[in-house]
């Protein structure tokens, strides 16, 4: 599916980005990734915080190619974590993790589950890794973003 069909059935919307928003959004993504490597708070807590990285470089690579998740609408962290493929190229496999990071981060924030320390350094690698990558996508694609 492109980008195009994702925004014809309403799961995207047309986002004119600025250096300034994406700016705030990475700087946003590396306060929680410095949040998540501290080892002192509980398992969820890291959890959500990588978690939030993932989220926040999905969402900027998004607006880097001129389109938004509607943050209203319900399964906006799903159409940011899917749309990596077309945004900057993720493989799909990897996508499937990170979908399956998002569906831990639903039950350990909605249910209360627990979250353990191999979910915590996966979550963390998968998010570390994510934002390198954005990085240097908008680096070599959009460097008027940064």
């Amino acid at each position: 599916m492109t980008l195009q069909n994702w925004l014809a059935i309403h799961r995207l919307v047309k986002f004119e980005p600025t250096p300034h928003g994406i700016a705030k959004l990475l700087a946003a993504a590396r306060r929680n990734l410095a949040d998540a490597r501290v080892v002192d708070v509980s398992s969820e807590t890291r959890f959500d915080a990588a978690y939030k990285v993932i989220l926040q470089c999905a969402m900027a690579a998004l607006w880097a190619n001129e389109y938004r998740a509607p943050t209203s609408e319900p399964g906006h962290h799903l159409t940011a974590v899917q749309t990596l493929p077309k945004t900057i190229g993720v493989a799909s496999q990897r996508v499937v993790v990170l979908d399956a990071l998002r569906k831990q981060r639903n039950l350990s924030d909605y249910e209360g589950d627990s979250v353990s320390a191999a979910a915590v350094t996966e979550c963390l690698n998968q998010a570390e890794t994510l934002l390198e990558e954005v990085t240097a996508w908008l680096a070599r694609h959009r460097p008027d973003l940064i």
